[in-house]
């Protein structure tokens, strides 16, 4: 098609029926650009690879409706339309909100290539965000998101990570925006048309990787001559450092054009004037003024790169190897590999291996994304949805202050690599944030024009907030010219002008040290008797920062000894006593980060690191499962088990690596799995993977997320630890309590009672009672029982004067935590149920009603057989386990926590012949194992568990042992009941464990959304009823149903928030958990404290989530997620 002709008709044109207009001028657009048409619509979804209209569900969702991409080609794009109204005189145009409606929406957009505040595109951006995560699992996310508004622009977007999460403007937010006249120009047409045919032809990184590697082949010729005449190497190093920056700030126009590229090539010539004419133009460049080289003004630089001038007499070979060096684009230079590469060509040993050892830079991004900005996106989502709200309501000042915030917050947050190496984590971590600050910065800008960007008063994301710890003072060197070449590219990138003088400033935040190992005298080591000797070893230090990442030294925990030496293992060993002797070395910076992300009001949000992919693997998952289960435990949200990490060769292939993110609490996450890779010897490899979610395992494979299961009503006030004494006074031998009355004073047994802790339970029971004056004021105390009161005065009170608890003091009398919660559904039973708190083997029982529990016991208020049958099957074992916490690695003790074992545990809704086929396995069990222990006092509880354990592999006395005990009948019997339990929740008995948990957590979801409708299956009714059941417990899901979206029950309302930024998120959170259409006056009846009240916000906030494309509108005054 002739593009005039094209032009013509498209341009002005009066925008209606957007679906009527889209498809004719995307098809009309692939015919001036020469690219196909799209195809025409298979019947089977699966064939539609290049079509309009291409359906997709959302994950997990098969049978939902469908959403259509208006044009997908599959691995290169996903293209939105949407069409604004345009004003007959073509200056202005008015969006088009018929279907939207949105009130007090800015009606008039000025036509730019800098877009105004546009709702309809960023609508349009958001849906083809979602897209992507729709794609079938097979297809890749494609590198381009395409926004068009017919006949007015097209706005690019890409991520050449593979993740589909990085999207951002393209090929910087300065030229994102293509207007329609644009089209006349060759280079835009031939972008587009590569789109189309050759995406990936279009990503930076190859051409910078080529131009890098070759830039790099020079200098190391100029280092190599330089060090055959005897010169320091650090002096050889600054000296080709400073001739980098040069040449780059020639080309990014800090310098005059071809300035110095000109003084290289006049040295050609007279290379006797080289060194003066290039000292004089450093030393211009390092206080700012005249140059008398390059006749010309010259900026300000400093920043300690020129402080020192010193320049090497250079032969003409060598000034003709910096002049091609010189010639080259150093706009392209990549600085993720440009470190690694100059460090190779700086270094004698590495210089064989340039350009043959190095991780290409998509590596690095998947898990600087995973870490870094994956998190700051979210961040920035939520406060441009505020920002939304605020501009629908015409508070342009609101929005715009909620950007600058933000803004603000992402230029004070910093990261931190603590083995940084020559800083190629850092840099990327710097230009995904800089872009992402081009984002802000686009949105500053569309709210409020240059007046929005006047705000930041010269604010922005810097090199300063990305810090470094590096042993090696050149890759130090290195990565902080690195960072400052990454910076001022991307501020070429993001804004217009030169950054403010001095344009290098010395932040020094790249430090030289050992990041995992100090001493007295640091960093030299003492010397004894000819060893070297490290006094007094300690952790250093770590910078505080938001985001730690890295890629640590890799070196094996066998090897460690022989290549750091004796000495230095030893006293790195000592310093870090929580790790086992045989971990990866990378793994003592796994373990630090660990430790400063749980500790308390710690500001590191993630970590995320490259290790060794053996770190699924007995040492290094000993490490990791460590922080998993401790007492602040973190999660692992990212996890790759393996991937290729340095560029393959014809000589060898690449190293493999493992990546894991992690963040302080219980959560969700996701493991990757590499299913592909081609071009793995290439500078763009190209890597496919699979996803998983859920727990994230100390191996790196998925679990059961537990963390969705929360308590259930059904199991309330029916379990609790025992007594807390707060005094050994009131324990009491069989002798002292005959003496004080047991058996003769009458009632004297209420208070006088039988004790028990975990060793009684688990080894010999003590036979020890306690003194119990639960519900007696101390008056009443004295005057029923003078002598047992007497007692406690005399060995109690004592030590409860000395205490700092002012209640625990003055209640001396009483113990110090009575659990007063338990009392109740203790009493009136004959007998109720116990578990150790801390044991190696989770066994419950029976206990006779008249023993107290200590604090060491978890006491379950229940008599009934079947409670105790499923409490000991191999169902609960899984569920505790999961959720128990933790006091070492493998053979270590385990806790029953209360709150994560039992209270959102799901009992089975068993059949009356199924609870008593349970009980009856339960009461069998339950006495077989006293009267073993009666008629054997040298065995133990804990013994019977561990010779069962130990089948078959028993000893000759083991089996003698196991015979007296009767374990193999205990072994039947657990097995026995492990299949009734199993046949009373109707499932195979032989389901593996994750299949276990992942159905009780479906369980519990279940149970959870019945006892929002007023529906409990109470464990012990009669009991918990009267004191924990609700007005509308007594409802059924008919007397419910009345055709509306089924509401929580008042008491699990949730709240309507005061703040008008939060309720957005709050009304967006609803519309999503109900997952059915929804009218303004439902969806208002859902919040405690709303109804009509809050209608008319509820309709606005709805409205507007609509018009941004966050929820869908599906009729009149109806939405949907």
């Amino acid at each position: 098609m002739d593009l005039d002709y094209f032009l013509d008709r498209w341009s002005g044109r009066e925008g209606g029926a957007e679906r009527a207009n889209y498809q004719a001028f995307l098809s009309e657009l692939t015919e001036v650009l020469g690219v196909a048409r799209p195809d025409p619509s298979a019947a089977t979804t699966e064939l539609n690879d290049y079509v309009f209209e291409r359906a997709v569900r959302p994950v997990g969702q098969p049978t939902a409706q469908p959403k259509r991409i208006d044009l997908y080609k599959r691995d290169h794009f996903i293209l939105e339309a949407k069409q604004s109204r345009w004003r007959a005189d073509n200056a202005k145009y008015v969006p088009h909100y018929e279907q939207l409606s949105t009130p007090s929406m800015d009606a008039v957009a000025s036509l730019s290539r800098k877009p105004a505040w546009d709702a309809l595109m960023r609508n349009a951006f958001t849906q083809a965000c979602d897209y992507v995560a729709m794609l079938p699992p097979d297809h890749k996310a494609p590198p381009f998101l395409i926004v068009v508004d017919v006949g007015r622009c097209i706005e690019l977007y890409a991520d050449w990570t593979g993740t589909g999460r990085g999207y951002s403007s393209f090929p910087d937010r300065l030229n994102n925006r293509i207007l329609l006249d644009d089209l006349r120009d060759e280079v835009v047409r031939k972008r587009l048309a590569a789109i189309w045919t050759d995406p990936h032809s279009l990503n930076p990184a190859t051409r910078a990787a080529v131009a890098t590697r070759e830039i790099a082949v020079r200098l190391a010729e100029v280092s190599k001559s330089l060090e055959a005449k005897s010169f320091a190497p650090e002096d050889v190093a600054l000296f080709l450092m400073r001739c980098i920056f040069t040449m780059f700030a020639e080309d990014v126009g800090l310098l005059p054009p071809k300035s110095f590229t000109d003084l290289l090539t006049r040295s050609l010539e007279r290379p006797d004037r080289f060194a003066r004419n290039l000292k004089d133009l450093w030393e211009a460049m390092d206080k700012g003024g005249d140059s008398l080289a390059i006749d010309a003004k010259v900026r300000h630089f400093n920043g300690g790169l020129f402080a020192s001038t010193t320049v090497f007499e250079l032969e003409r070979a060598e000034i003709g190897e910096l002049l091609a060096a010189a010639r080259k684009n150093w706009r392209e230079v990549e600085p993720a590999i440009f470190g690694t590469l100059l460090e190779q060509a700086l270094d004698p040993k590495e210089r064989a291996r340039l350009g043959a050892h190095f991780t290409p830079r998509p590596y690095v991004e998947r898990l600087v994304e995973a870490t870094i900005l994956s998190t700051l996106k979210e961040d920035w989502d939520h406060v441009l949805r505020k920002a939304e709200h605020a501009k629908s309501e015409g508070d342009g000042e609101r929005a715009i202050s909620l950007v600058k915030a933000f803004h603000h917050e992402l230029c004070s947050l910093h990261v931190l690599d603590p083995a940084c190496g020559t800083g190629n984590f850092l840099y990327v971590a710097l230009d995904l944030m800089k872009r992402l600050e081009g984002e802000v910065l686009n949105a500053m800008e569309a709210l409020g024009g240059q007046e929005g960007l006047a705000f930041l008063k010269g604010e922005g994301v810097t090199p300063d907030q990305f810090l470094g710890l590096e042993v090696n003072p050149r890759a130090a060197s290195i990565a902080e010219l690195v960072l400052w070449l990454g910076h001022l590219q991307q501020h070429y990138r993001n804004r217009e002008g030169h950054p403010a003088e001095p344009i290098l400033q010395a932040f020094g935040n790249i430090t030289k040290m050992d990041a995992v190992l100090s001493w007295d005298g640091y960093p030299v080591p003492q010397v004894k008797d000819g060893q070297e000797v490290f006094p007094n070893p300690r952790q250093p230090a770590w910078p505080e920062a938001e985001f730690i990442i890295g890629n640590p030294p890799f070196i094996g925990g066998k090897d460690i000894r022989a290549n750091l030496g004796g000495p230095y293992t030893e006293a790195l060993w000592k310093a870090h006593p929580a790790m086992n002797d045989s971990a990866d070395l990378v793994m003592y910076w796994w373990d630090r980060a660990a430790h400063i992300l749980t500790a308390k009001n710690s500001r590191l949000r993630r970590f995320g690191f490259v290790t060794t992919n053996s770190i699924t693997q007995v040492f290094q998952r000993r490490v990791v499962e460590r922080h998993l289960s401790g007492k602040s435990p973190l999660s692992i949200l990212f996890a790759i088990a393996d991937h290729p990490w340095t560029k393959a060769t014809k000589d060898a292939a690449s190293v493999r690596i493992a990546m894991t993110v992690a963040q302080a609490g219980l959560h969700e996450g996701k493991v990757l799995k590499v299913v592909h890779e081609t071009g793995l010897e290439t500078d763009t490899p190209q890597i496919q993977v699979v996803e998983q979610f859920g727990r994230v395992n100390p191996d790196l494979t998925i679990g059961v997320d537990l963390s969705k299961a929360l308590a259930l009503r059904a199991n309330e006030g029916l379990a609790s630890r025992g007594v807390m004494l707060f005094g050994g006074g009131f324990i009491l031998k069989k002798s002292e309590a005959e003496l004080l009355g047991m058996g003769q004073v009458k009632g004297i047994e209420k208070i006088i009672r039988p004790y028990r802790n975990g060793r009684d339970i688990a080894g010999k029971s003590r036979d020890l009672f306690v003194i119990d004056f639960f519900g007696l004021t101390e008056d009443a105390a004295r005057a029923q029982f003078p002598d047992a009161f007497q007692h406690v005065l005399k060995n109690v009170k004592p030590e409860r004067d000395d205490n700092r608890d002012k209640d625990i003091r003055n209640r001396w009398w009483l113990f110090g935590r009575t659990r007063d919660e338990i009392r109740p559904a203790l009493e009136g039973l004959a007998r109720y149920i116990v578990t150790v708190e801390t044991a190696k083997h989770r066994v419950f029982q029976f206990l006779d009603a008249s023993i107290l529990p200590d604090n060491k016991l978890i006491a379950f208020g229940s008599d009934a057989a079947d409670v105790l049958g499923i409490l000991s099957s191999r169902a609960h074992y899984l569920w505790y386990f999961a959720n128990s916490g933790m006091l070492g690695v493998y053979d270590r003790e385990a806790v029953y926590v209360k709150s994560r074992c039992f209270d959102p545990f799901p009992f089975p809704d068993a059949t009356d012949a199924q609870r008593a086929m349970i009980g009856a396995i339960a009461e069998e069990l339950d006495a077989t194992r006293k009267l073993v222990l009666a008629e054997n006092p040298d065995l133990t509880l804990t013994g019977l568990y561990n010779l069962l354990e130990k089948i078959p592999e028993l000893s000759p006395d083991e089996e003698v042992q196991a015979r007296r005990g009767r374990v193999y009948i205990l072994q039947h019997l657990h097995q026995r009941l492990d299949v009734a339990v199993a046949e009373a929740y109707g499932w195979p008995a032989d389901l593996g464990e994750q299949e276990i948990l992942a159905r009780l957590v479906e369980l519990n979801q279940m149970r959870r959304a019945e006892e929002a409708k007023g529906q409990v299956r109470w464990l012990r009714p009669a009991f918990q009823i009267s004191r924990f059941g609700r007005p509308g417990d007594t409802r059924t899901t008919g007397e419910l149903d009345l055709g509306l979206p089924s509401a929580p029950t008042s008491t699990n309302l949730p709240i309507w928030p005061k703040d008008r930024d939060s309720q957005p998120f709050e009304v967006e959170s609803a519309v999503r958990d109900l997952g059915e259409d929804v009218t303004p006056s439902q969806l208002a009846r859902v919040f405690k404290g709303g109804g009509k009240r809050i209608e008319p916000r509820v309709s606005q906030i709805l409205l507007t989530l609509a018009t941004y494309g966050r929820i869908r509108r599906t009729g009149e005054g109806r939405y949907r997620a």
